[in-house]
């Protein structure tokens, strides 16, 4: 869905979708084939972190996701790897407090239903997991972002309601 928009948004962006699940590498290349972008969105049965797409793109994104995964830094490791030393990451993430407060924000109140839910379940299934869940705070993501060999994490001042971009610098 994101990389259709954004094929749609920029006429003249090429944009690759890596999963490791063949039935939403399908479900994705239906999509993009029947809003006519097949030329330019291609989706890859292929882990991510294949040494071989090292430094290859300009921009990698991750959205809504990170929290989901059991891994979350060797997944950002793999997305400073295919954006090497001269591309932009992007990881867009829920709004949730800077810190934990009894009354929360607008938002992370909504967060600990989804995250007890589903994205803890999500990403205890495989092991070991980080466990995060959809209540990441910005430190937390940071800390994994350095861990992964960032240098600097920059939230980004877009002021949206639901959600937190950050800028990740190798």
């Amino acid at each position: 869905m994101v990389q259709r928009c954004m094929a749609q948004c920029y006429p003249h962006v090429r944009v690759d979708g890596f999963d490791l699940d063949e039935a939403s590498i399908e479900l994705a290349r239906e999509n993009a084939a029947g809003a006519g972008l097949i030329d330019r969105v291609q989706f890859y049965l292929r882990d991510a972190g294949d040494p071989q797409l090292a430094g290859r793109y300009d921009l990698v994104t991750a959205f809504e996701c990170l929290h989901d995964m059991s891994q979350p830094v060797a997944a950002l490791k793999a997305m400073r790897q295919l954006a090497g030393d001269t591309g932009a990451v992007l990881v867009v993430e829920e709004r949730v407090g800077e810190t934990f407060t009894a009354e929360g924000n607008d938002v992370e109140w909504m967060m600990y239903g989804w995250s007890i839910l589903h994205c803890l379940p999500v990403g205890k299934a495989e092991a070991p997991s980080a466990e995060t869940g959809t209540v990441m705070r910005p430190d937390t993501l940071r800390r994994y972002a350095l861990e992964a060999g960032f240098r600097r994490v920059e939230i980004l001042p877009i002021d949206h309601f639901f959600f937190r971009l950050y800028r990740l610098y190798a």
